[in-house]
C-alpha cells in the first residue's frame, strides 16, 4: 500500500461523504459529486487517489480512510457568553442575550444541542456578566463554565485568553447566534470563518479574500460584500500561532478593548483561515429587540421580562406594542434605552447594580414628584420607589447645558435658587460628608484606604466642614447632583432638569458645589455662576461658604468614585477631577475662615466681567 500524505481538499470532502453516508455506507461517484458539490471528474481523481491509499474499497471508506480523517476531527467548542450585549437593551439589563428564548428555544441551549448533533460533546462556556444564567447548563448539558471575571473593562480576548490552553480543532461559537440549520460538523479540513453576503451597504466586517478563498483582510463596512458572521472554526495550526500571538500582546494596554477578530486580523499573513460562505437566513445574530421580534413575532408576548411588564403596566399598553429600541449613552451609574409606543417616544432607565447601597430610590421618586409639580422636570412619568426603575418622556433635538455660555449658567443656577425656594420639604437630608463617609465604609470592606494624601485631605476636609457648619445656613431642596449632564436645553432653550436619584435636604450651596466640580468652572466662571444666584455680589461669608461646598463635592464625589472603581466599574477621568477640586480649594477654603476673608481664587476675579449686563441679564 502506498503510504498516505495529508490529505488533500477533495480527498477529505470524498472521505467525509462516505464517512456519513446513509444505508451501508456506500455512494456512486454521481452521488459524492451531489454530496459534496465538486465536478463529477475531481470525484473520480479524488476517489482513484484514496483507493490507491486504501481509504476506499468497493464504493465506501475504510478503517484507514477513518483514521486518515482522524487529524480533522473537531475536538471541541468554546462558547463565548460574557459579553454585555449593551445594544440589545432592554432585555440585556435583566439577562444575558443568549439566555433568551426565541421560536421555543432558549439561544445557547440549541446551539449545544446542535454540537451534540455533530458529535462534539467537549463544550466550554466562558460566562461573565450576568453569569449565574448560565450555571445550569453543566448539569443539564455536561459542559465546563469558565467565569471571565474582566468581561466589562476587556473585549473579547480576554475570554479566549481563558481558555487558550484548550484552543485545539476547535469551533470558537457566541451563544447567542441562531442557526436555522446545524452548521457544525464532526471533521472540518481547515480553519474558517463563516460568512453571509451583503447586497447593498452594510456596517458588518466585510472580508477580502486570495487564492484558494484565503482570508487576507478585513475592513469595518463597506458595500455588496461577504462579511463575518455567526461561528469560527479553529485548525491546530491556526490555534498554535494564535495562542502564540496572544501570549505576546495580551498585556499590553491596547489589546484589552480588541476582539480576538482584531488580533487576528493585524495578523493575517500568519494565518491560513479560507471563508465559508452561507446562505442568507441560515446564520442569525439579534443586536436589537426589534431585530429579534421582527425573526420570532411571538417573542414580545412569550419574552420573560420585567422591563416589558413595568413598561406595559405603566403605559397601559400591550407588550407587542413598544418598539423602537436603542441603548442611550449610559451613565455610571443606571442603564437607559430609549423606546416608543405608537408614535410616543419614551426613556426607560434601569437601575445599575450595587445602586441600592448609594441610592435612597424612596427619596429619589418623592423628589421627581416634586419636580414635576415645581415645573422642574417636565420629562418625569413614572418612578418605582422600590425597585428603582423609571420612564420618562424622551424629548428629541435636545443638549445638555452649556456652562461656557453665560446666559444658559445664568438660568441653570436661578432654577436651582427657585427650587431651594420653593418651600417645599423633602423627608431626606443629602449631606456631602455624611455621604462620604459612607461611601468610604463601602471602600473599606476592599480593604484598607491606602492612597498617599488620603487621610490628610479627609482631615482638611473635616477641619473646613466645622468652619461651614458654624455658618448655620439654612438647608433646602436640593438636586445635589446638579451639573450639565443633567440639564436638558430644548431647541427654544427651555431647560429641564432630570435625574433626582441624590436630591434631599440639603445646605444652601450644596448645588453650586457639584456645578462647581462637574462643571468644571474656572474661577470666574464659579463667580458668574454665584452673581447669577444670588442677583448680586455674595457677601465674604456667603463666597468662603459656597466655595466651601465645591471642596465638599469634590471629596464625596472622590470617595465614592474609588468606591465604584473597587466594585469594579470604571469612572474614568472623573475620579481625578472629583479628586482636584477638593484638593485645589481646600486650603484656600480653610485660610478664608481663619483670616475671616473671601476664598483667594475669588478675589481675584474681575468684578467688571461678574457684574456685566449679559451675566445678569433677568436678574
Amino acid at each position: 500500500m502506498v503510504t498516505s500524505p495529508s490529505l488533500t481538499h477533495q480527498q477529505f470532502n470524498v472521505l467525509f461523504a462516505l464517512l456519513n453516508a446513509p444505508g451501508d455506507g456506500r455512494l456512486t461517484q454521481r452521488q459524492l459529486a451531489e454530496s459534496t458539490g465538486m465536478s463529477l471528474g475531481r470525484v473520480n481523481t479524488a476517489v482513484r487517489e484514496c483507493e490507491a491509499y486504501g481509504f476506499i474499497n468497493n464504493r465506501a471508506i475504510t478503517i484507514a480512510g477513518r483514521e486518515a480523517l482522524e487529524p480533522y476531527r473537531v475536538r471541541n467548542a468554546i462558547v463565548l457568553a460574557a459579553g454585555l450585549s449593551q445594544r440589545f437593551a432592554p432585555i440585556s439589563y435583566e439577562r444575558p442575550k443568549g439566555t433568551l428564548k426565541v421560536r421555543g428555544e432558549v439561544l445557547v441551549e440549541r446551539q449545544i444541542q446542535q454540537l451534540h448533533d455533530a458529535g462534539i460533546t467537549d463544550i466550554t462556556v466562558v460566562v461573565g456578566y450576568k453569569k449565574q444564567y448560565f450555571f445550569y447548563l453543566a448539569k443539564k448539558y455536561g459542559v465546563s463554565i469558565v467565569v471571565n471575571n474582566e468581561y466589562a473593562t476587556r473585549n473579547n480576548n480576554g475570554s479566549l485568553w481563558l481558555v487558550k490552553d484548550k484552543l485545539d480543532n476547535t469551533y470558537v461559537c457566541s451563544s447567542d447566534d441562531y442557526f436555522t440549520e446545524n452548521p457544525f460538523e464532526s471533521h472540518v479540513y481547515q480553519a474558517y470563518y463563516s460568512a453571509q453576503y451583503a447586497a447593498g451597504p452594510t456596517d458588518e466586517w466585510c472580508i477580502t479574500t486570495g487564492a484558494g478563498d484565503r482570508i487576507t483582510g478585513a475592513t469595518v463596512g463597506g458595500h455588496d460584500c461577504w462579511f463575518m458572521l455567526g461561528h469560527v472554526y479553529f485548525d491546530r495550526k491556526f490555534s498554535a500561532t494564535f495562542r502564540e500571538i496572544l501570549e505576546k500582546v495580551y498585556h499590553l494596554p491596547q489589546t484589552a478593548p480588541l476582539l480576538w477578530e482584531s488580533i487576528y486580523i493585524d495578523n493575517v499573513k500568519k494565518f491560513d483561515m479560507v471563508i465559508r460562505r452561507y446562505p442568507d437566513g441560515l446564520i442569525n445574530e439579534f443586536d436589537s429587540v426589534d431585530e429579534i421580534r421582527s425573526f420570532d413575532p411571538m417573542f414580545m408576548e412569550n419574552v420573560d421580562s420585567e422591563v416589558f411588564d413595568n413598561i406595559s403596566k405603566a403605559l397601559d399598553c400591550a407588550k407587542s406594542d413598544i418598539h423602537d429600541f436603542y441603548p442611550l449613552k449610559q451613565g455610571i451609574t443606571n442603564l437607559s434605552c430609549h423606546f416608543s409606543v405608537g408614535d410616543n417616544e419614551y426613556v426607560y432607565r434601569h437601575p445599575g447594580v450595587g445602586t441600592e447601597k448609594i441610592v435612597d430610590r424612596q427619596a429619589e421618586a418623592a423628589a421627581l414628584d416634586m419636580a414635576k409639580d415645581l415645573g422642574i422636570d417636565q420629562t418625569h412619568i413614572l418612578c418605582d420607589p422600590n425597585k428603582g426603575w423609571k420612564i420618562s418622556h424622551f424629548l428629541p433635538n435636545v443638549r445638555n447645558l452649556d456652562p461656557a455660555n453665560s446666559d444658559e449658567l445664568r438660568r441653570a443656577m436661578e432654577m436651582g435658587r427657585a427650587l431651594h425656594e420653593c418651600g417645599r420639604v423633602l423627608d431626606r437630608s443629602f449631606d456631602f460628608i455624611t455621604e462620604g463617609v459612607r461611601y468610604e465604609s463601602f471602600l473599606l470592606q476592599h480593604g484598607p484606604i491606602d492612597l498617599p494624601g488620603y487621610e490628610e485631605l479627609r482631615a482638611k476636609v473635616m477641619r473646613l466642614k466645622e468652619w461651614a457648619d458654624s455658618d448655620h445656613f439654612s438647608a433646602v431642596p436640593s438636586h445635589n447632583d446638579f451639573f450639565p449632564l443633567n440639564f436638558l436645553v430644548g431647541p427654544e432653550g427651555h431647560l429641564d432638569l432630570i435625574d433626582w436619584e441624590y436630591a434631599g435636604m440639603s445646605d444652601v450651596a450644596s448645588d453650586f458645589g457639584t456645578m462647581t466640580v462637574c462643571a468644571q468652572l474656572s474661577p470666574e466662571q464659579a463667580a458668574e455662576a454665584l452673581y447669577a444666584y444670588f442677583g448680586r455680589r455674595p457677601t465674604v461669608e456667603e463666597e468662603r461658604h459656597f466655595m466651601a461646598y465645591v471642596v465638599f463635592a469634590g471629596w464625596c464625589w472622590y470617595v465614592w468614585s474609588l468606591a465604584k472603581q473597587a466594585e469594579g466599574d470604571d469612572v474614568g477621568e472623573w475620579l481625578f477631577i472629583y479628586y482636584n477640586h477638593a484638593v485645589e480649594y481646600v486650603d484656600d477654603c480653610l485660610s478664608a475662615y481663619e483670616t475671616n476673608s473671601r476664598p483667594q481664587c475669588l478675589s481675584n476675579v474681575s468684578i467688571d466681567r461678574v457684574t456685566s449686563a449679559d451675566s445678569l441679564q433677568g436678574n
